[in-house]
Order: structure tokens, then C-alpha cells, then sequence
């Protein structure tokens, strides 16, 4: 299974309780492992403006290029704009759909980067600028590479981009599971929504979880999976509210490959948020994801 990464991906942003630091410490941490090695590691191009227009605006494109976001605009992003961010997030996209052209070919891909699910098209919001999966979805469907798509985003926090994004749209099949009282106040419907309680621990989650993808895969056929593993649903979180311990993560991470497995669908994996008070715990979290995808989806 290959990983889809680059160093460009650590933008500085200040001190920020998203730590872009992640995605090079996950990587030296799988190579460290030996479940890895460098040449598993593929470096994406950026998205081309066209394939970013596939999912975004142009005027909200031009905005970001030109560095002429309003204040409020800006503020709704809780992130440093910066030219560096802008050329990340063209980025995130490229690296996303390189993930799934990969998955499709082999089945499994993990990109270490991307999962932006709160970027609309005409704005972003909450950390995120662009939304690489549905630029690469998009993509995808209209070069007639795939015809359907499901995303999987078991985030902390709802998928509302996604959501906002695809919800005209019958080829494109959407599911969140997140913690009910939390971020965003605006939120696009899902196909499926499964809102859970503050403090919701590993068994409860683990039986919403399945039940919801088996309802999911009853009612639709992917070609694709775009899996958004974010790693604020641990306890520890400091901007989530749920109670799941690591070992938890895990199995959901599990749950998700093995059902994707057993339908014999592909599954590219995208990392979204994650902010653990300890960083190394946040960090074993998205390593726990790739070598649980690597076992199971091989």
C-alpha cells in the first residue's frame, strides 16, 4: 500500500491547536516502525485551478489566489491565510486524488494529509480551505473513472462541506458519525447523520458505527470510498467530546476496512483533524490507521 505525502504539507500557521507538525512525525513514526519504508512515500502534484473549480466557486477560488478573502471570511477560516496554506491546499487536492486513483488500482491508499470536510464552495471554514476529497470525487466522476462515490467521515465533527457539496447529487453517497453538540452550528444533511452523545465511548460507538454502515451500503454500491479517519473523536481531544480511547479508534478503523473489504470496494483514507493534548498520542492515532489499512485492504 502506498502513502501519498509531502513536507509542503507543514505550513506554518502559528501556534495553532492544529500542529501541521503531524504529518512529517506520522511518517518518521511508520518508517521508524519498519511498516513502511521511503519508497512506499509518493509526493503528489498540486491540483490543477480546473479540477479545484470542479467543487469551489471562482470567485471564492480568486479570492484565495489573490489573497483579497474578506475579514469575515478570514475568520470563519480559524487558520493564518497565507500564500503557503493557498498552495497547500491545492496541494491536500492533488495528494487526494492521487489516493484514489491508487485505490482504485490496488485497492488501498492512504493519504497523509487532506480530509478539509468543512470547506463549501464558495467558503472555507473550521481549518479548512479547500475540500480535496470532493475535488477529487468530482474529478473522478466526470472523467468517467468511477461512477459512484461514498465518504465515510467519522471526524468529531460533522461533514458539512461534504454535505453542502454533494447534496444534489445522487452519484455521491455521504456519511457522518460525530459528536452531536459540537462544531459546526450549519449543517448541510447527510445521507446518513449519526449524532451521538458528549462522553460517547468504544462500545456504543462501535455499534452506531456498524450500524450505520451496513444502512449505508443497503441502500448504495460505491465504486470508491473516500475514508475521513479523523482522530478527534478520542477522549482526549481538545476540541472534541466524545470518549473513545485509542485502542477504540482502532477498531473503528478496522470496522470501516473490514466492511470496505468484504464488499470489495477501495478505500482511500484521508486524515482530517486530530488535536490531542499529547501529540504523540495523536500521532499513534494516524499510525494505527495506516498500518490497520495496509493488514486489512492488502
Amino acid at each position: 500500500m502506498k502513502i501519498i505525502y509531502s513536507p509542503k504539507y507543514e505550513v506554518d500557521v502559528g501556534h495553532h491547536v492544529f500542529v501541521m507538525a503531524k504529518y512529517r512525525l506520522t511518517k518518521e513514526k511508520l518508517i521508524a516502525l519498519r511498516e513502511f519504508s521511503e519508497s512506499d512515500f509518493l509526493e503528489p502534484e498540486p491540483a490543477g485551478d480546473a479540477d479545484i473549480l470542479l467543487a469551489h466557486n471562482p470567485v471564492y477560488v480568486d479570492k484565495l489566489k489573490t489573497g483579497t478573502l474578506t475579514a469575515q471570511e478570514l475568520y470563519a477560516l480559524e487558520i493564518k491565510y497565507s500564500p503557503a496554506l493557498v498552495a497547500a491546499a491545492w496541494l491536500w487536492a492533488g495528494g487526494s486524488i492521487m489516493a484514489a486513483r491508487l485505490a482504485l488500482e490496488t485497492g488501498a491508499c492512504y493519504h497523509l494529509g487532506g480530509g478539509f470536510h468543512h470547506a463549501f464552495p464558495d467558503h472555507g471554514e473550521g481549518f479548512c480551505v479547500i475540500n480535496d476529497h470532493a475535488v477529487a470525487i468530482r474529478k473522478l466522476i466526470a472523467e468517467k473513472t468511477i461512477r459512484y462515490a461514498m465518504v465515510i467521515d467519522c471526524d468529531v465533527h460533522q461533514a458539512n462541506g461534504t454535505a453542502g457539496i454533494f447534496a444534489d447529487e445522487s452519484d455521491v453517497f455521504t456519511f457522518s458519525i460525530h459528536q452531536e453538540h459540537n462544531y459546526p452550528a450549519l449543517r448541510p444533511p447527510s445521507d446518513i447523520d449519526i449524532g451521538l452523545p458528549d462522553e460517547t465511548g468504544d462500545a456504543v460507538y462501535l455499534e452506531e458505527l456498524e450500524t450505520g454502515l451496513n444502512g449505508a451500503l443497503a441502500r448504495f454500491y460505491p465504486d470508491l470510498i473516500f475514508y475521513v479517519a479523523g482522530a478527534d473523536a478520542y477522549r482526549y481531544d481538545q476540541i472534541g467530546g466524545l470518549g473513545l480511547t485509542i485502542e477504540g479508534l482502532k477498531k473503528r478503523d478496522e470496522l470501516v476496512f473490514k466492511t470496505a473489504k468484504a464488499k470489495g470496494i477501495s478505500v482511500a483514507t484521508v486524515l482530517a483533524g486530530g488535536y490531542a493534548s499529547d501529540l504523540d498520542d495523536l500521532i499513534q492515532i494516524h499510525v494505527n490507521t495506516a498500518i490497520v489499512q495496509k493488514k486489512i485492504m492488502r
